[in-house]
C-alpha cells in the first residue's frame, strides 16, 4: 500500500511561515504543535534548551498549527490567538506565553494575555471573536495532512520528518549529521521513494542484459551455475546459485506478499466486501483478458502452456511510475491499484501452484502437510516468537521442494500460519508505559538500580512488541529485504538473456501473445471488469478518479516483470521459447509503462 509521506509539504516558506532564528541557519527545525498539548509543552522546553545551550545561533525554528479539538477544546482558539498576535507582530511572545499558561486558554484569559503583552486588546478580541484567522490555521491543518502528520508534536528537521527519540542527545545527533547519520538518512530517503524498489529491479535487469551480451557473458552464466550445496550428514541439497534465488530467496518475497494479503483482508481495503469488490473484479478481469488474448495466438500450439505469463502485475513498478506522476494520480487510485495488485498476486500464486507443477512426490506432500499443521498448531497455541515458525518454515520449504510443488507455496502456507492477534488494549498499555517510565524516575538504589533499569527496559520492549501482531512485525521487517535485495537479485539472475535473431522475432505467436496480453489485455480487462462491477451494482462507481485514469492504471498493471518472468521459467523451463518470452515481457513492460504514463498524464479530473 502507498506509504505515508516523510517529506515536508509544502516546504518552509519565509513569506508565510512563522520562523525564529538566523536567515542562513545550520539546521531548520519545524514543529507541528498544539498549544493545549502537554507533550508539546515539554517539547517546547527541550527545543529552547537545544537552541540556547547546545546549538546557539545555528537553529531556525518554525511552528505550524495542528490543534486537536477532539482532545483539547481550547486548541483551535489558542491557534487563532497566536495568529491574531502575529497580525500585530508578536507571534512568538504569544507562542511562549500560551505554552507557559496552558491552563488559561479560554477566551477571556487570552484577551487578558494580549493586554499583558502590550497588544491592541480591542483589535485582538475582535479578530478572535470573528475567527478572522481560522483560514490560516485551516491551511496548516491541510499542510499537515499532506506531510503525513497526525499527532502532536511532530518534528521535521531540514524538511524530513523526525521519528526518533525526543531526548536532547538523539535530536542533536540528527541535527549535527555525523557520517553514519547521513548515510542512514540517505538510505531511508531512498527507501521512502515509491519508485526505489522498481528502480533497483530495473537496474538489475539492465546490468544482467548488458553483462549477458558483453565479452564477459561466460562469467555471467558461470556465476549463476555455481553450485552451493547444503549438507547435513548424508543429506545434501546441491543447488546452483540461480536455483537458490528462484527456489529459495524468492520464497521470502511470496511470504511477505501473503502477509500483506492477510493484512488487507483483515483490516485493509479488502476487509469490507463492497470496498473489496472493485479491485477484486478489476484483478479478475486483468488476469482473464491477457490469458484469452495469449491463447488466441497460441491455441493448440507447443507454447500454449505459456498462458500464465501475461497475467501478472509488478506492484513495485506500477506504483513507482504512479508516484513519479505526483498529483496527477489521486491517492484513491494508488490504493485501488495496490489492492488490485494484491489480488493479482493471489491469482499468480495459485496459477503457479496448480498449473505449473509436474511430478508430485506423495511422501513430500504428506511431510509438507505435517509441517504446515505444526505451524498452525504453534498459532493455535499462541506462540508469538519468530524462531519456532522459522524452523517450521525451513522444514516446510524442504518438504515442498521434495514434493515437486513449486517452493513459493511454502512461503504462502507459512504466512497463513503466522498469528495476527487481536488489537491491543491501548488504555491499558498507555497506563503500563506511564508506570514504567515513572519507575525510571524513582530515586536510585545503589545495590539494584541497574537491574531495575534493565527489567524496566525489558518490560517496555515487550509492551512495544504488543503494539504490532507477529504478522505485522514480520511484514515490516522483511519488506525491505524483499524489495531491496531479493527482487533486484531475481532480476539480475533472470534477465540476462543473450540477444540473438531468434529472441527478437516478435511476430512469433508466443511473443505476440505476451506483448498483446500485457499491453492490451491488462488495461482492457481491468477497465471492462471495473465497469461491469459498477453496472451490476456489486461496487460503487469511483468518484475520486475517472475512467481514463482506470485505463491508465490498468496499462501500468501490464508491467508484469517479476511474476511474468517467474511464470515463464516455470512454463518453458529450458526450452527454446524461454528467452523469447523473457525478452517479450521486457518489451511489453516498456510499452505498458509508456501507455500508462500517457493515459494518466493527460487524464481529466473525474468531474470532467
Amino acid at each position: 500500500m502507498p506509504e505515508q509521506p516523510s517529506q515536508l509539504s509544502p516546504p518552509v516558506d519565509p513569506a508565510r511561515d512563522h520562523m525564529d532564528g538566523p536567515d542562513d541557519p545550520g539546521v531548520t527545525l519545524l514543529e507541528y504543535g498544539d498549544y493545549q498539548c502537554g507533550y508539546c509543552q515539554r517539547a517546547h522546553a527541550g527545543i529552547r534548551r537545544i537552541r540556547e545551550q547546545h546549538l546557539p545561533g545555528q537553529v531556525r525554528y518554525v511552528f505550524r498549527h495542528l490543534p486537536n479539538t477532539r482532545l483539547h477544546p481550547d486548541a483551535q482558539r489558542a491557534a487563532e490567538a497566536a495568529e491574531a498576535a502575529a497580525a500585530q507582530g508578536r507571534f512568538w511572545d504569544m507562542h511562549d506565553y500560551m505554552f507557559a499558561h496552558q491552563d488559561a486558554l479560554d477566551r477571556d484569559s487570552l484577551v487578558d494575555a494580549a493586554a499583558t503583552l502590550g497588544l491592541d486588546q480591542q483589535r485582538f478580541a475582535r479578530e478572535l471573536d470573528d475567527q478572522i484567522h481560522a483560514p490560516r490555521v485551516r491551511a496548516d491543518l491541510d499542510h499537515a495532512q499532506a506531510s503525513g502528520v497526525h499527532v502532536t508534536p511532530t518534528f521535521f528537521i531540514d524538511g524530513r520528518r523526525y521519528d526518533g527519540p525526543w531526548d536532547d542527545e538523539s535530536v542533536l545527533d540528527t541535527m549535527r549529521r555525523p557520517l553514519g547519520g547521513r548515510v542512514r538518512q540517505f538510505a531511508e530517503d531512498f527507501a521512502g521513494l515509491s519508485a526505489s524498489a522498481g528502480f533497483l529491479m530495473l537496474l538489475g535487469a539492465v546490468v544482467a542484459l548488458v553483462w549477458a551480451n558483453s565479452p564477459w557473458a561466460a562469467s555471467y552464466t558461470a556465476l549463476w551455475n555455481t553450485e552451493l550445496a547444503v549438507r547435513l550428514g548424508r543429506f545434501a541439497l546441491p543447488l546452483s546459485l540461480h536455483q537458490w534465488i528462484n527456489d529459495g530467496l524468492i520464497v521470502l518475497f511470496f511470504f511477505v506478499v501473503t502477509l500483506e494479503i492477510k493484512r488487507e483482508i483483515t483490516v485493509g481495503q479488502m476487509s469490507e466486501p463492497r470496498r473489496a469488490a472493485l479491485p477484486l473484479a478489476a484483478a479478475a478481469g486483468g488476469m482473464l483478458a491477457p490469458v484469452v488474448l495469449y491463447s488466441l495466438f497460441n491455441w493448440g500450439g507447443a507454447q500454449a502452456m505459456g498462458w500464465g505469463v501475461p497475467m501478472a502485475t509488478d506492484t513495485a513498478f506500477a506504483l513507482g511510475i504512479m508516484a513519479m506522476l505526483g498529483s496527477r494520480v489521486p491517492l484513491a487510485l494508488k490504493v485501488f491499484v495496490a489492492a488490485l495488485a494484491i489480488a493479482d498476486d493471489v491469482g499468480a500464486i495459485l496459477v503457479l501452484a496448480l498449473f505449473y507443477t509436474t511430478d508430485i512426490a506423495v511422501a513430500g506432500l504428506v511431510l509438507a502437510a505435517l509441517c504446515f499443521a505444526a505451524a498452525l498448531a504453534l498459532n493455535r497455541a499462541r506462540v508469538y516468537r519468530p524462531l519456532p515458525y522459522a524452523l517450521a518454515g525451513i522444514a516446510l520449504w524442504s518438504a515442498v521442494y521434495y514434493s515437486g510443488l513449486h517452493t513459493t507455496l511454502a512461503g504462502v502456507l507459512l504466512a497463513v500460519a503466522i498469528p495476527t492477534r487481536s488489537p491491543p488494549n491501548m488504555p491499558g498499555l498507555h497506563s503500563q508505559s506511564t508506570a514504567l517510565f515513572d519507575s525510571l524516575q524513582a530515586p536510585p538504589v545503589a545495590s539494584n538500580d541497574q537491574s531495575r533499569y534493565q527489567a524496566t527496559v525489558r518490560a517496555l520492549e515487550s509492551l512495544v512488541r504488543r503494539l504490532l501482531s507477529p504478522a505485522q512485525r514480520l511484514e515490516r521487517d522483511l519488506r525491505p529485504w524483499s524489495s531491496y535485495l531479493i527482487l533486484p537479485l531475481f532480476a539480475l539472475a533472470n534477465a540476462g538473456i543473450a540477444v540473438a535473431p531468434s529472441t527478437l522475432d516478435f511476430l512469433r505467436p508466443v511473443s505476440l501473445g505476451v506483448i498483446v496480453g500485457l499491453v492490451i489485455g491488462k488495461p482492457l480487462g481491468i477497465t471492462l471488469a471495473t465497469w461491469l462491477a459498477v453496472r451490476a451494482g456489486l461496487a460503487d462507481q469511483p468518484t475520486e478518479f475517472s475512467w481514463r485514469q482506470v485505463a491508465g492504471a490498468g496499462a501500468l498493471c501490464g508491467i508484469g516483470f517479476t511474476m511474468s518472468i517467474f511464470i515463464a521459467d516455470a512454463a518453458f523451463a529450458d526450452s527454446g521459447p524461454l528467452a523469447l518470452a523473457k525478452v517479450s515481457v521486457m518489451v511489453a513492460c516498456v510499452l505498458a509503462a509508456g501507455l500508462g504514463w500517457w493515459l494518466l498524464r493527460g487524464a481529466p479530473s473525474p468531474s470532467a
